[in-house]
């Protein structure tokens, strides 16, 4: 159920988000996802914030695993979201939010 259902606001939810993307206690995932949520959180719709929610539910060391490739992806975090921050691992020289 979304913060919106609640009663909140979306951009609420959003701002939600983006602390809890940034300050996951894995150093490396806060940098991925820390990155994701600033570049794309304004463009996410509600299926977009459920497929970001749902992956930061997910514990860091799976998620991580999952980014590299050294574990394969359930076909509950195969998403649009999880392709793009996926994409944005892949990026040559990529920049992190610090």
């Amino acid at each position: 159920m979304t913060t919106v259902e609640n009663g909140g606001s979306s951009e609420a939810r959003r701002k939600k988000l983006l602390f809890r993307a940034q300050r996951r206690g894995f150093k490396e995932v806060d940098l991925i996802f820390g990155t994701f949520a600033a570049q794309e959180i304004g463009t996410l719709d509600d299926a977009g914030l459920d497929q970001l929610e749902a992956l930061l539910d997910a514990p860091d060391h799976d998620v991580f695993a999952w980014l590299k490739g050294e574990r394969p992806l359930p076909a509950a975090f195969d998403t649009p979201v999880f392709a793009k921050l996926k994409a944005l691992c892949s990026r040559k020289d990529p920049t992190w939010n610090a």
